[in-house]
């Protein structure tokens, strides 16, 4: 019995190794396209991100796309989402990208890996952690020793969770992106080659690649290396771009194709022509060309990791949290029509005898009518321990990464004039003794405010939000937050600064007390005021779960958490007027919603919509 019992298990283990040796595959490059198993292969690829969506849905995703025609995902990894302090590594939850490349093998999905570090990506400091800043002269995407040693202990650890899944031992991952337009900032071949060092010392030992704009291509490849392009859709121009740059031949890989585009506050909402995008895709697939589509499914960037644009012809300009993108699927995860002119695009081009899958349900929606604001927390009744010193300190001398500070110094005289805040990053709102006299924000180059003040001892107050840090081009460098030089009235510096940080990382440990409540102890006052900050909480049973829209119309400026997740920022200028709520984050029972508002209160209800508001704009 012994001896037979050990021939089963010897056949299962031989058995096992035969069945993981035949799942190994080979990529390579060939003279005009990729080679898996020696066989071309065209890359129908479209980018999501893991951190972008709930993971409870990225299977859903996943089978969305190969119901698309897809057969490969893009996707970006985020280093301040995954250390988001020195040293702390956060692989769980919507960080577990290992997860979600393993998911996408077992949906039968292939994975192009851009872990860069610097993704852009409309993310907040283009995915770079806050506290890099925190060392005033460290210069992100050069040769600074302190950088480079930052970059490597990240690479090597996200190594420890990749290297495994790359197509080279028995993964899905068939290529790796370097840097990431670095064209766009730099020409240092010196620091390219680096990165290529510091990926390889990850264990990260496949194909890899640059992309950049067609423009930005000299300045952006790494000799030896694929060069890729971002941004040109015209099947002969990409050839004769790839082949400039890398010795004649190919592959042809479009790494970001954009049928359609992200928002900005304040700007409408943007898109693109589905008729027009679908038959670009068809010249594309008919000329050979591998694509990955730009996005596929956006989703929603949430938190305060939205991004903003600024560069020497163009103003600050912060992005939206709804990542929707007018992509093929919608941020909620359901197909557009797009979606379908694509899927029948990419049918065109099937091998015969292949179909695609069906396309999955949609998910069902349900809308909210009234849940109640019971409870109220304002701000200057919240303020902690406080941080003195002479000269105001930025976000990152504080400490602190996002959300808001507020700064307080007290006015010993009566004073008329010009108070200004040089360098404010981003938007202030500005109190003497805790009545608002005004708004100030960086989109506008709004950096100072008239005041008339008739008594002494009187209390400034700035409350400053991090609106998101610059995500590309020159400024990238230049990305430290809060009040970053100094405060002056009349052109003479006010000091004795007092400040209290609210990181808002959570909503517990707030004072909360009913709506209505009219008289508290404060900051400089007694009576609390309906415009200024306060978060308002409410709690809401459900009948049936399903995705919804929380209806921030009515509302001002802040941002929203819901059982313990934040589901992202509102702004009434728009475009985007509602929040998404994916049901996998709603309960039966229970439900806690926590809205803070900087700009508008004495809030007591709040709905929802079975569908999203992303192309309303309000007057500033």
């Amino acid at each position: 019995m012994k001896r037979i019992g050990f021939t089963i298990l010897l056949l299962f283990i031989v058995t096992g190794f035969c069945i993981a040796q035949k799942a190994r595959h080979t990529f390579a490059l060939g003279d005009s396209t990729f080679l898996l198993d020696g066989k071309p292969l065209q890359l129908i690829s479209g980018e999501m991100h893991c951190t972008r969506i709930p993971r409870e849905y990225w299977r859903a995703r996943m089978k969305m796309a190969k119901a698309m025609g897809l057969n490969t995902i893009g996707t970006y990894v985020f280093w301040n989402a995954q250390e988001p302090e020195p040293g702390k590594y956060d692989f769980s939850g919507n960080n577990d990208i290992a997860e979600f490349i393993r998911i996408a093998k077992e949906e039968g999905l292939w994975v192009v890996l851009r872990p860069s570090p610097y993704v852009c990506a409309e993310w907040e400091f283009g995915g770079y952690p806050w506290w890099l800043l925190k060392n005033k002269t460290m210069k992100v995407r050069s040769q600074d020793p302190a950088f480079l040693k930052a970059y490597r202990d990240y690479i090597l650890h996200l190594g420890k969770q990749l290297a495994p899944l790359l197509v080279t031992h028995g993964g899905n991952i068939l290529m790796v992106q370097i840097e990431n337009e670095y064209g766009s900032y730099g020409d240092d071949k010196t620091y390219l080659d680096i990165n290529r060092k510091i990926f390889r010392e990850a264990g990260l030992d496949g194909v890899l690649f640059t992309c950049d704009g067609p423009s930005q291509m000299p300045r952006g490849y790494l000799p030896g290396y694929l060069p890729c392009v971002n941004g040109l859709d015209k099947p002969a121009e990409v050839k004769a771009l790839i082949n400039k740059y890398h010795d004649g031949k190919g592959p042809y890989y479009i790494s970001e194709w954009y049928p359609g585009w992200f928002d900005s506050w304040g700007t409408p909402h943007a898109g693109s022509n589905a008729n027009e995008d679908a038959k670009k895709l068809d010249e594309v697939l008919s000329a050979g060309l591998s694509i990955n589509m730009y996005m596929f499914h956006g989703g929603t960037t949430r938190g305060f990791m939205n991004g903003a644009n600024m560069s020497t012809h163009d103003p600050y300009s912060p992005q939206t949290s709804s990542y929707d993108y007018d992509a093929p699927l919608d941020e909620s995860g359901n197909p557009t029509a797009k979606f379908y002119k694509f899927r029948a695009v990419i049918e065109k081009h099937l091998a015969t005898g292949e179909h695609l899958p069906p396309v999955p349900a949609k998910m069902p929606t349900i809308s909210i009518n009234d849940i109640k604001l019971s409870e109220s927390a304002p701000l200057f009744a919240n303020l902690g321990s406080p941080v003195i010193e002479q000269h105001p300190l930025c976000f990152e001398d504080l400490n602190q990464g996002y959300g808001f500070v507020l700064y307080t110094t007290t006015l010993r005289d009566a004073a008329k004039g010009l108070l200004k805040i040089d360098q404010l990053r981003d938007y202030a709102t500005v109190y003497i003794n805790g009545k608002r006299i005004g708004v100030l924000d960086r989109r506008l180059k709004q950096d100072s405010i008239e005041i008339d003040t008739t008594k002494s001892n009187l209390v400034i107050g700035i409350l400053v939000e991090n609106n998101g840090r610059i995500n590309y081009g020159p400024y990238l460098t230049d990305n430290r937050q809060g009040i970053t030089e100094k405060v002056t009235l009349n052109n003479k510096e006010l000091t004795g600064w007092i400040m209290f940080k609210f990181p808002f990382t959570t909503v517990s440990g707030f004072k909360y007390m009913p709506v209505n409540t009219t008289v508290i102890p404060g900051w400089h006052t007694t009576v609390i005021n309906p415009e200024n900050p306060a978060l308002y909480k409410g709690t809401f049973d459900l009948t049936n779960i399903g995705d919804t829209y929380l209806d921030m119309r009515g509302f001002g400026k802040g941002f929203v958490f819901l059982n313990g997740h934040n589901l992202g920022k509102y702004w009434y200028i728009g475009p985007q007027q509602t929040i998404y709520v994916p049901a996998a984050w709603l309960r039966k029972s229970h439900n806690e919603i926590v809205v803070f508002d900087e700009l508008k209160g004495n809030h007591q209800h709040i709905s929802t919509l079975d569908h999203p508001v992303l192309n309303e704009m309000a007057k500033e």
